[in-house]
């Protein structure tokens, strides 16, 4: 069984029965020898199991890729992660990632960790080096707020997926670079990028690639596992364009075309599917294409929703109008 279906199975059998599993961070202590939880910046109720172990959701530390032009099994309207170093352009298929979560790779010879949190939709690319070493990450099973934890096998800390900070162990309190990356469909990246790389899975019969495990979950009234409270004037899975601690709702987006504000520029256009709607991801509705850029550059920008954006940015804005 997949470590997604298995989060499944232990929302069924324990969630909905009981509630997400507490804390424990003396049986962590035994299943991490090597992570010092003497060491953590955030109180640890606030962690809970996501149903598979460590590395029950396998990163992929080895990614395959085919030239654009071979491409084959992915339709024009699937998302993917853009992600490019000089002229080495690649795209990740959320169709792929909602599998594994992680990639550890090496674009023009910048070491990164290209990742999705599915509960959050949160797709962030982070520069793997810190303190003069080369991080690779896997996912512990565990979630905050929602939000993926990963840890970094180097030192057996752990980290928060959405702003790239550790949390437990040696490195705590250190931050990873968020490197620019975008989110577009696979037919305008073949389009725009006809040298570009297209990231294929291993055995592409390991998993469903192509089907979402969480069919339905970006239309739910509530976040899977989210423990914390949440008040805000948009429901906590309407989607949300943010930059840093600033969001925009992707219906207002969707309702103008082009938000300014200051040197920054946000634009939306139709034309992509979303990861999270129906079984068969290219099935799934229309949610557009964004693109956010800075005197023509692009910035580091998340399209994620609103409960996580909240959850990791209290006091940031969501602009309403």
């Amino acid at each position: 069984m997949s470590g997604l279906l298995r989060r499944f199975a232990y929302v069924a059998t324990f969630v909905l029965a009981a509630g997400p599993a507490a804390a424990d961070p003396a049986r962590w202590a035994a299943e991490w020898p090597d992570t010092d939880f003497s060491r953590h910046s955030v109180p640890f109720d606030e962690i809970i199991s996501g149903g598979p172990p460590k590395d029950g959701i396998p990163s992929i530390d080895r990614p395959q890729f085919v030239p654009v032009a071979e491409a084959a099994g992915i339709a024009e309207r699937e998302p993917v992660i853009r992600f490019a170093v000089g002229d080495d352009v690649r795209a990740y298929p959320l169709a792929v990632l909602i599998w594994h979560e992680i990639v550890n790779d090496t674009v023009g010879g910048v070491p990164v960790a290209v990742t999705y949190c599915p509960l959050c939709n949160s797709a962030v690319v982070f520069d793997r080096r810190l303190d003069g070493r080369v991080l690779e990450f896997g996912t512990t099973g565990k979630l905050r707020h929602s939000d993926l934890v990963m840890y970094d096998r180097q030192t057996q800390s752990w980290w928060q997926q959405f702003v790239g900070e550790a949390i437990v162990g040696a490195m705590t309190g250190q931050r990873l670079t968020m490197l620019p990356a975008r989110i577009e469909p696979f037919g305008r990246f073949r389009e725009t990028a006809p040298n570009g790389k297209l990231l294929i899975p291993g055995d592409p019969r390991l998993r469903s690639y192509g089907v979402n495990p969480y069919a339905g979950y970006d239309s739910a009234a509530w976040p899977f596992l989210l423990r914390a409270g949440y008040e805000d004037a948009l429901p906590p899975l309407a989607y949300v364009v943010a930059v840093g601690d600033e969001a925009w709702p992707l219906s207002l987006l969707q309702e103008r075309g082009r938000v300014e504000a200051g040197d920054l520029v946000i634009a939306w256009e139709p034309g992509m599917a979303s990861a999270l709607d129906t079984a068969a991801i290219a099935d799934g509705r229309d949610l557009g294409v964004v693109t956010v850029q800075r005197g023509g550059a692009d910035v580091v920008y998340d399209m994620s929703f609103a409960f996580a954006f909240r959850a990791f940015h209290a006091a940031g804005v969501i602009h309403l109008e």
